[in-house]
């Protein structure tokens, strides 16, 4: 497979030494999460996280806009998790990478795997390939052909991935992991199924995941992606709108809203309001679902990211799209170290997806 041009291990899918801090570079935060294994081999305990807020300026359409800001960000967080541990896993936004399925002929050796994985890259990346790192990684056998296996590819442009890279060394850390944002939810998310019964066996679940800027939507039928979407609505509408109400700067706007400081009227006249358009959005996307795939039917919503601790969030967008609506929170099962706070935690899981996923490449046994 192909290998980036810098000293990091350039790879999407496969396994890492153990351990490391999952690193989420958000557009308005730097999420960092710290996990150990204890007891079985899927029992976790989370032993530190932080969340780093980061200027507005600092990231601009998924990319890093200020490296030096953004690295600034990264060492601030990594001091505050008090952590010797200096090894990261990151990840790309979906909109950097390229991801094809293909259909190969089982047990190949892998020179040839890697040659044919070349060959079907050429036809659907629109660079050159010298230009991209590619990566791929075996899937499932194909249902109805046991000589046949379905292998997932991974590119993305090479100053894409040198740019997380060199932030990170930036701030005396090493990135050793190279994931894809869903990728990286979807694992974290997996913990969180046993809140419904059967872990949501045969069940069309959509994950939601509502950032500052994006609305990322996923909806997962037995842990496969049958769509994505990401629709341009976030918290920052909220902020804005409370710049626009109160008469404050941005900064005053978010860091009010993230304090809880605002007149009375700020539940009615602008929170409920806000509450009510995102989860018009969350319809809008269930529609898109339906009317781009043959299902007509969501069976639940789980609503992650920061917007998703909004108290009654969940109730609002369940009563305008009538599907059963929970708050993801990947570490209710997990132990927890004495140094964090069980009710901050509370607060801040839905935001922590991401950097969470990336937390448990540590333990992949792939």
């Amino acid at each position: 497979m192909f290998k980036g041009n810098f000293e990091f291990d350039f790879n999407f899918f496969k396994i890492k030494p153990p351990s490391l801090i999952g690193v989420d570079i958000s557009s308005s935060a730097i999420k960092m999460v710290e996990l150990s294994q204890v007891g079985n081999e899927h029992a976790y305990r989370i032993e530190r996280y932080v969340i780093e807020i980061m200027p507005p300026d600092a990231m601009q359409d998924g990319g890093i806009a200020n490296m030096e800001v953004v690295s600034d960000c990264l060492r601030r967080g990594w001091k505050r998790m008090g952590t010797r541990q200096k090894n990261v896993a990151l990840a790309l936004p979906a909109s950097d990478v390229i991801t094809k399925r293909i259909i190969v002929s089982a047990g190949q050796r892998e020179d040839d795997l890697v040659f044919q994985v070349e060959n079907e890259a050429s036809q659907y990346i629109p660079f050159p390939l010298n230009e991209v790192d590619l990566d791929f990684q075996e899937i499932k056998p194909v249902s109805d052909n046991p000589e046949e296996v379905e292998v997932l590819i991974a590119a993305s442009r090479k100053e894409k991935v040198e740019d997380r890279v060199a932030t990170a060394l930036a701030a005396d850390l090493k990135a050793v992991v190279m994931d894809v944002e869903p990728y990286a939810a979807q694992a974290a998310f997996d913990l969180a199924l046993h809140q419904l019964s059967g872990e949501g066996k045969d069940q069309i679940i959509a994950l939601v995941d509502m950032g500052a800027t994006v609305m990322k939507v996923n909806v997962l039928l037995n842990g496969e992606s049958l769509y994505t979407r990401d629709q341009p609505f976030g918290g920052n509408h909220l902020t804005q709108e409370i710049h626009n109400q109160f008469n404050l700067t941005l900064e005053e706007s978010e860091s009010a809203k993230r304090g809880g400081n605002l007149p009375e009227n700020y539940q009615a006249d602008v929170l409920q309001p806000f509450c009510e358009t995102l989860a018009i959005e969350v319809m809008r996307a269930i529609q898109f679902f339906y009317t781009s795939t043959q299902f007509t039917e969501v069976n639940y919503i789980f609503i992650a990211g920061g917007c998703a601790v909004i108290p009654g969030l969940d109730a609002i967008i369940s009563s305008r799209t009538q599907i059963s609506t929970f708050v993801v929170n990947p570490f209710a099962n997990m132990e927890q170290a004495s140094r964090i706070s069980q009710r901050q935690l509370i607060l801040d899981a839905p935001a922590l997806l991401i950097a969470c996923g990336l937390a448990l490449r540590s333990f992949d046994p792939a």
